[in-house]
């Protein structure tokens, strides 16, 4: 059903320096103002009518970032409503992913015969307080974050948060596991620097395994105190069942 838009101007960009920590192919768009529940399609508005003020400002963000996205393939004005399980419902031809955090929003879309998934999560550094790091981080990664300088150690806690939520967006639309922090080990490659790599192992049998071909990396930038993580699955990368 073609559903004609309420509003003319998109407030989100497309972010090249976010676009360039995934591979060829992947579009992202961010944001850094609050999204108008205005600028929503009554489809999704609906899914947030009775949330805080808060929450509708950050999915109405999310939305826009991935309808400002989704232009560059020529995807116009879609609605994207919610799944049962929260998932957003791309485009068939499409693969994405939303994540906000204070003062921004960012999407990132890829054609789906290019990319079999994506993962996106942004965090403010140190927004994990110290009594929950044990949640996020398993025995390896503790004895990393104690072997680092006290200054560092609350960036290093969210690189390891941040990275496994990249990880379990990317993942989910796959294998539909859920997953505990507990579940994965992140190892950073090249800590120091405002952006490098990592690698996601998996502390027990996953069923995302089954169509990867090997451990799954990704790429992580500090810009001051905001983080984000992304991590995507290649279609060269994905075993033929």
């Amino acid at each position: 059903m073609s559903i004609e838009p309420q509003f003319s101007i998109n407030p989100a960009c497309l972010s090249p320096i976010l676009q360039s920590l995934f591979p060829s192919g992947v579009i992202a768009a961010e944001l850094r103002d609050p999204g108008s529940a205005s600028m929503l399609f009554p489809e999704e508005a609906a899914h947030v009518q009775r949330a805080v003020p808060k929450r509708v400002q950050e999915f109405a963000a999310g939305r826009l970032c991935a309808r400002r996205a989704l232009a560059e393939f020529g995807i116009n004005d879609f609605v994207l409503p919610v799944a049962a399980d929260r998932q957003p419902l791309w485009p068939a031809a499409i693969v994405g992913s939303i994540s906000h955090t204070t003062g921004l929003c960012v999407a990132v879309v890829a054609q789906r015969e290019r990319v079999a998934a994506l993962g996106v999560d942004s965090e403010i550094v140190g927004q994990a307080g110290i009594d929950i790091w044990p949640t996020i981080c398993g025995p390896v990664e503790r004895i990393w974050v104690n072997s680092l300088p006290a200054d560092q150690r609350p960036a290093a806690v969210t690189l390891l948060f941040s990275a496994k939520e990249a990880f379990y967006k990317c993942q989910y639309p796959i294998a539909q596991e859920w997953l505990d922090f507990h579940d994965l080990r992140v190892e950073p490659l090249d800590w120091g620097s405002e952006r490098a790599g990592f690698i996601v192992h998996a502390t027990r049998p996953l069923k995302v395994a089954n169509h990867t071909g090997g451990p799954v990396t990704g790429q992580y930038l500090f810009r001051g105190d905001v983080l984000t993580t992304g991590v995507a699955l290649g279609r060269a990368q994905m075993v033929v069942q």
